[in-house]
C-alpha cells in the first residue's frame, strides 16, 4: 500500500501561483511513477503531469506545459506541482496518484494506470 497526502491548495487570484505537495508513505519502493490530475465540477479527471519515482523523468500534458512544473524531493518522499500564471479555468480538485507499473509515455495520462490516489486538494482561482 502507498498512502498519498496532498496539500497546498487554496484560493488565489488569476495570475497568481501555488505550489502543491504530495507526500508519499508506505511501500514507496514499489512506486514507479507519480502523477498529478485535476477534476473540475462536472468534468472528467484530467491528466496534468507525471514523473518516475526513481529517475525523475517528467511527462506533461501538452496543455500544461509552460505554466506547470512537476518536481520531486526523494529524501522527503514528496512530489510538487508548481503552478504559475493561474487562470480561473484551473479551478479544480487536484489529485496525486501512484503507479507501480513500469510504463512510460501516454499511458501515464490514463486514470486507470494508477493504483493509489490521494484525497485531493482544492484549488480555486478567482478572476
Amino acid at each position: 500500500q502507498v498512502q498519498l497526502v496532498e496539500s497546498g491548495g487554496g484560493l488565489v487570484q488569476a495570475g497568481g501561483s501555488l505550489r502543491l505537495s504530495c507526500a508519499a508513505s508506505g511501500r514507496t519502493r514499489s512506486t514507479y511513477a507519480v502523477g498529478w490530475f485535476r477534476q473540475a465540477p462536472g468534468q472528467e479527471r484530467e491528466f496534468v503531469a507525471a514523473l518516475t519515482w526513481s529517475g525523475g523523468s517528467i511527462y506533461y500534458a501538452d496543455s500544461m506545459k509552460g505554466r506547470f512544473t512537476m518536481s520531486r524531493d526523494s529524501a522527503k518522499n514528496t512530489v510538487y506541482l508548481q503552478m504559475n500564471s493561474l487562470k480561473p479555468e484551473d479551478t479544480a480538485v487536484y489529485y496525486c496518484a501512484a503507479s507501480t507499473s513500469p510504463r512510460w509515455g501516454p499511458v501515464l495520462s490514463r486514470v486507470e494506470t494508477y493504483e493509489y490516489w490521494g484525497q485531493g486538494t482544492q484549488v480555486t482561482v478567482s478572476s
